[in-house]
């Protein structure tokens, strides 16, 4: 097996970090998912990663029970912080040298975010792991992933969720929801299908880089993502 793309970025949503449990890390889910990540670096992939932080604090929630939204976003970007830290230490435990790089300060426990020196890590078959988004309220884990992609010249964007694609309304609540292999960007944007928000579809759009959904709870699906196995939905140019 060998890699399809050069460098990727991983978005991972901090809900898919609970696994099974109702809230916080799982220790087995996030050594399954380092096993992973060991296996695509082993082929040749370059990782970088952007970690949501919704299975710790979910700022929109906050803002929404009366918090200020602005101080509710920075809570949300501490939450990334603490999973970046958990899946570095995961990959250090493996031999993976990994390294976090964040958006805000937060004194020796992350380097600041420097987009030459994330490439300079890259390069040298480091796991970056992007914190704290963009380090700016009012803006997702979602859009920070495509800020991410094209800041680091990724040849495509990973969105691992808890599901395994696009679908064409919420499988969770609609059992006859049906899977979109392959979209555009401006399909999903137009019928509203939430996949990302609309920043960040707009702003791999005007790059044209590519976006595949796929269900991270599926064993071997990143080393499959890599590999350029079609899994999961692809969002396409027209």
């Amino acid at each position: 097996m060998s890699s399809n793309y050069k460098r990727v970025l991983l978005k991972l949503s901090g809900e898919a970090l609970m696994g099974t449990e109702p809230y916080g890390i799982s220790p087995e889910f996030l050594d399954k998912v380092v096993g992973e990540l060991k296996r695509a670096r082993d082929i040749g992939t370059q990782i970088g990663i952007v970690v949501g932080g919704g299975n710790i604090f979910r700022g929109v929630s906050g803002a929404a029970k009366g918090m200020n939204r602005a101080a509710a976003d920075q809570m949300g970007m501490l939450a990334t912080v603490i999973n970046a830290l958990a899946l570095q230490d995961a990959c250090n435990r493996k031999g993976i040298p990994a390294r976090v790089l964040s958006a805000i300060e937060v004194g020796k426990m992350a380097e600041p975010f420097i987009r030459a020196r994330a490439i300079k890590h890259l390069e040298r078959q480091r796991i970056v792991i992007f914190a704290a988004g963009t380090g700016n309220p009012f803006f997702t884990t979602d859009t920070a992933s495509a800020l991410r992609a094209l800041e680091i010249e990724a040849d495509i964007l990973f969105k691992a969720t808890r599901v395994d694609g696009v679908y064409d309304r919420d499988p969770y609540k609609y059992p006859d929801a049906k899977r979109i292999e392959k979209i555009t960007y401006q399909e999903v944007l137009e019928r509203g299908l939430g996949v990302m928000d609309a920043a960040a579809i707009s702003l791999a759009m005007d790059a044209r880089l590519p976006i595949m959904v796929f269900n991270m709870l599926k064993e071997g699906n990143i080393v499959r993502a890599v590999s350029g196995e079609s899994i999961g939905s692809l969002i396409l140019p027209d």
